[in-house]
């Protein structure tokens, strides 16, 4: 008798339902594995750490193997299984035991009470406060620890005793655990093809596929994948398998559909992703002039089918219809097909003539919210790497528009903060987007505008990750090789930021996989490189070679200077930032400001006192101004070079209690020839021994956070 066999033998199997025992049992190697797991999270349960790479090590696998085979035995992902886990020995814990809800938190692994507490309510539909208020559930209708028992070996028992259950119960009953645990609510929208042979309509029927995206975009219960993400399979000959394991999707939408005279007749069918099981198909025939309610109705249709929780306010704004007027709403519909056309860089010639064709719409119905939306858009797009911004007055206008006539629109919002975005305005932006995240929370484009602007406008590595992460989950296939490069880029930026090193040269070399001639990549690249090699020789090696390639590049330029800098070559230094000073005073460029401390020493140690003191100035009028977290570290460097040490150690104590700091702080400030002095001082080998711990213990923090959140296992997965 096996250890499973033996250990479920003694339950009475009438606790289950019928069809439970005339399941088939798993084979011999899945239970032999099952039984290995649960050893595993038995000895760890209090281990706060112990998450998805712990248990891969523990079983002697890889993240990846461990990931599927959980997924395939339990259903489950590792993290949901690890968790449940804990959850219910918190049950048990909390119905027999005496400690309170904070001591159980921390005795079954989950160092944040609040944490806890949010996924014991999120579980079990209330919180472990309130436990003693509700009877315990059966074992039929839900699997839950024996109680513990005063004796430890009897409650490891016990605990071991009913985890087999549970994954007996996930084993053998897929249909019930995918309502109690929930088969991923994660569904993608395939392009609709044209079944009539006019191509006109083409716009009409991808306009149809648009409109059902974004109303599914707006529940939070779904996880919807992006319009890219789909538009990669437009003419794909893959199974929906196939598709399904690349993308780790439940569910697939098709939709076929033609204009007959003023009848639009859609074809729409779910299908399974694992099976290509067709769940449910309905042929629509309505009026052109219920194209709304047909939307609507879509929607609404394919959420009830897979269970999804949709809330009133989600419910009113799917069932707002833009506008009462067809004939803007067709104007509207051809230039959102302009405006969506496929590619990494934005057309200006299909961007302007979108703009007319919502401009057009709006003289039909100058209460268009969404088309002032979408034309503000194309003028964001229109400037946003222009050094002039001719289309920023109207961006602001439209925006303001679209606000007015929908003050509940994710769009509304969108524009709104792109207006900031460009203004520099940034911390007016921030709320436009995050309320344009609340409104429509699958949107990957504002999930993308987020994580930009957390890595370049206002910075906080922890939320770059996050947001990186949660956009490569919306945005997992791409349009194409480019635009899937600059994804990857993205993703192992993030990264590196936050001190994952080894994780981000695998996206960064994914991303070139892609696009060998995506220079961003290449650039990052040199940087991680030193990250794992600590070698500026090297680094400053691969700089010369991406220069070599693009002699424009005046980033690079500042680079190779810097690094030069730090290897204390500073005539070498000298002539790249001499070159660098050249290109950005002829451009009148007003950029890379934040550099003119370390260009001014530079100048300082060639003799070029006069010119060192005006970047000196400038950098103090720069740093003394900046509201990002690096202010204080700036100051400190500052007075540093003044050699007023008193003064910069009380900036650099006030730096330490900062958050989410990125990696190159910690690597490259020792290095820096500013901080040669400052650093023999004891106060400044404390304060910087206190920097570099709470890096790294934010680092593991952030990886707990995001195993918590199930979004670890997303860069694990793709490894």
């Amino acid at each position: 008798m096996t250890t499973f066999e033996k250990r479920s033998s003694d339950i009475d199997s009438s606790a289950f339902s019928p069809s439970f025992a005339s399941m088939t049992k798993p084979s011999p190697q899945d239970q032999e594995f099952l039984n290995q797991l649960i050893e595993q999270v038995e000895a760890n349960i209090s281990d706060e750490k112990f998450g998805v790479a712990e248990l891969a090590d523990a079983m002697n696998m890889s993240r990846s193997n461990l990931l599927r085979k959980v997924k395939k035995v339990t259903n489950l992902s590792v993290s949901q299984l690890i968790n449940q886990t804990r959850l219910e020995y918190a049950m048990a814990l909390l119905r027999t035991g005496s400690q309170n809800v904070s001591e159980v938190s921390h005795l079954v692994g989950f160092n944040s009470p609040s944490y806890f507490i949010k996924c014991f309510r999120e579980h079990y539909g209330y919180p472990p406060g309130e436990v003693g208020k509700h009877p315990e559930v059966p074992v039929s209708e839900s699997p839950v620890l024996a109680e513990p028992k005063s004796n430890r070996k009897y409650w490891i028992g016990g605990a071991a005793l009913v985890l087999l259950l549970i994954v007996a119960w996930l084993v053998f009953k897929p249909e019930i655990i995918r309502e109690k645990f929930t088969r991923e609510k994660s569904i993608i929208v395939l392009p609709f093809k044209n079944d009539s042979g006019d191509s006109s309509n083409v716009y009409l029927i991808n306009g149809l596929m648009e409109a059902t995206l974004n109303n599914l975009q707006k529940i939070r219960d779904l996880r919807v994948l992006s319009r890219t993400s789909a538009e990669k399979y437009r003419n794909s000959t893959k199974s929906i398998p196939e598709m399904a394991e690349e993308l780790d999707v439940s569910y697939f939408v098709e939709g076929s559909g033609q204009k007959i005279g003023e009848r639009i007749v859609l074809n729409i069918q779910l299908i399974e992703g694992d099976t290509d099981r067709h769940l449910w198909s309905k042929q629509y025939r309505r009026e052109a002039s219920d194209i709304f309610a047909l939307q609507q109705e879509i929607s609404r249709d394919i959420a009830n089918e897979i269970q999804a929780v949709i809330t009133p306010e989600e419910r009113s704004r799917i069932e707002k219809a833009p506008t009462e007027n067809l004939k803007a709403y067709d104007l509207f519909l051809k230039g959102l097909e302009l405006l969506n056309s496929p590619g990494s860089v934005p057309d200006a010639t299909k961007l302007l003539e979108s703009v007319s064709y919502f401009d057009r719409a709006i003289q039909e119905d100058e209460r268009f919210s969404l088309a002032y939306a979408c034309a503000g858009m194309a003028f964001y797009y229109l400037d946003l790497f222009q050094a002039e911004m001719p289309h920023l007055e109207r961006l602001g206008t439209y925006s303001d528009k679209a606000m007015l006539y929908d003050p509940t629109s994710s769009e509304s919002h969108t524009a709104k903060a792109m207006y900031y975005l460009l203004k520099k305005e940034y911390k007016q932006a921030l709320p436009f987007l995050e309320k344009a995240l609340e409104y429509r929370p699958n949107s990957s484009q504002v999930m993308g505008l987020l994580a930009d602007f957390y890595a370049n406008n206002l910075p906080n590595t922890g939320k770059y990750l996050e947001y990186a992460l949660k956009g490569m989950r919306l945005g997992v296939g791409a349009t194409d090789s480019v635009a899937a490069s600059y994804f990857y880029l993205r993703l192992g930026n993030a990264l590196i930021q936050t001190g994952f090193v080894d994780e981000s040269m695998y996206y960064i070399d994914r991303s070139l996989d892609y696009f060998s001639d995506n220079a961003f990549s290449r650039y990052v690249r040199a940087f991680i490189s030193y990250a794992q090699t600590k070698d500026l020789r090297l680094t400053r090696e691969m700089l010369k070679v991406e220069f070599a390639r693009d002699t424009s590049r005046f980033d690079i330029l500042q680079d190779l200077g810097k690094v030069s800098y730090y290897l204390r070559e500073y005539d070498s230094a000298y002539v790249y930032y001499e070159r660098f000073n050249q290109f950005r005073e002829a451009q009148n460029l007003n950029v890379y400001v934040h550099e003119n401390q370390i260009i001014g020493e530079v100048y300082e140690k060639m003799g070029k006192t006069a010119e060192a003191g005006k970047f000196f100035n400038s950098y103090r009028e720069y740093i003394e101004n900046d509201q990002t977290i690096y202010k204080n570290l700036g100051l400190a460097m500052v007075y540093a070079h003044e050699g007023e040490f008193e003064k910069a150690i009380h900036h650099l104590q006030l730096f330490a209690g900062e958050d989410n700091i990125q990696v190159w702080v910690v690597l490259f400030l020792p290095q820096d020839p500013i901080v040669d002095e400052f650093k023999k001082l004891p106060e400044f080998q404390k304060i910087w021994a206190e920097v570099e711990k709470k890096f790294w213990d934010n680092n593991r923090l952030i990886r707990q956070q995001l195993e918590e959140e199930g979004l670890w296992e997303e860069i694990g997965a793709n490894r």
